[in-house]
């Protein structure tokens, strides 16, 4: 059983996790509370949680503060739901750095059984999510010759923390860097921006017809699918409104199948941590044209599922911890 705590201010979004959690047999709503400084009196009564659901702009203490309050005396699984991550981004990565596992905006209160069922997947998720240490790297970077290879990478619940880890301990000379990240639209370009303010490689949102240079990431708007073409002997970006794939947009799979297409043995595929099955089937392609394939390892995974699906197939090569992804982009 799964125990569930809900903090927010508004009425009408604790009686909708109510209702939420009501459906599921595997999760218990065991309080709510519309501040955090009375959810502290809550806790005296039904223990702590094994996720919390928990805004951002409340009355008597904001979530960041009791986010930084809780992580460092017990580190639980913490789900940001906020209005902000469309407004000030800022306070959404605060929100990673002091732990936070996932980000989902403020539910509407007419989502369908398809809605329904992957929120409560994210809780599950959520759950099983690990801290990362990301200071455990120590290898000294050296710079290499820029190489002509492309490398692609996907994730899902844990990314944004997992990517900032490895991008930041990677060379400025790399080779070009994709990535899709399961994001919200509108906060891929604050991603993009936190990250190009981080490292020394220029990093942005992707827009169509942006060509792949070395000591570049481009990462996916949050509503779009990311393709490559060549031209003129460049790797190009192309951007994809289609229709949802494996429930996503942008889809890592969408993006692994446009590289296995168009570069063959000459990219490098990476799966990250990130639950259900996005990219394991793309990254497979990848594998049969004649990529290299990796997926995170479960030691250092947050949410250890698409990587476990990917390799379940047959797609990948085999099992990478965050220092020897680092140590492999590095080493292209």
């Amino acid at each position: 059983m799964i125990k569930v705590f809900v903090i927010d201010d508004s009425v009408l979004v604790r009686s909708f996790f109510k209702k939420l959690l009501s459906l599921d047999k595997e999760i218990k709503l065991i309080g709510e509370a519309e501040n955090p400084i009375d959810a502290f009196e809550v806790f005296k009564k039904v223990g702590l949680p094994d996720v919390f659901i928990l805004d951002i702009n409340m009355p008597k203490m904001n979530g960041l503060e009791f986010l930084r309050k809780i992580q460092t005396q017990k580190p639980i699984p913490t789900i940001i739901c906020s209005t902000l991550v469309t407004k000030d981004s800022k306070e959404f990565f605060e929100a990673m750095k002091l732990g936070a596992t996932d980000i989902i905006l403020k539910p509407k209160f007419s989502i369908n059984d398809e809605e329904k069922k992957e929120l409560l997947e994210r809780i599950k998720a959520a759950a099983n999510a690990k801290h990362l240490n990301f200071q455990t790297h120590t290898h000294k970077i050296i710079n290499k010759k820029p190489s002509n290879k492309i490398i692609a990478i996907g994730a899902s619940t844990g990314g944004v923390q997992t990517i900032e880890a490895i991008v930041t301990k990677i060379k400025p000379n790399h080779a070009p860097i994709i990535i899709t990240e399961h994001i919200p639209a509108g906060f891929s370009t604050s991603f993009a921006s936190r990250l190009n303010n981080l490292i020394d490689s220029y990093v942005k949102e992707a827009n169509e017809g942006d060509s792949l240079l070395a000591g570049q990431i481009l990462i996916a708007p949050g509503d779009k699918h990311l393709k490559i073409y060549k031209k003129d002997n460049k790797y190009k970006v192309m951007l994809d409104d289609g229709e949802k794939v494996n429930g996503h947009k942008p889809s890592v799979d969408v993006m692994f199948f446009s590289v296995a297409k168009e570069a063959k043995n000459n990219a490098i595929g990476i799966l990250l941590t990130g639950m259900g099955n996005d990219g394991a089937k793309g990254l497979l392609a990848m594998k049969e044209a004649g990529a290299d394939t990796y997926a995170q390892d479960e030691k250092t995974s947050i949410v250890y599922g698409m990587p476990k699906v990917a390799k379940e197939i047959g797609a990948i090569k085999r099992s990478l911890s965050i220092d020897e992804i680092i140590d492999l982009i590095n080493g292209v």
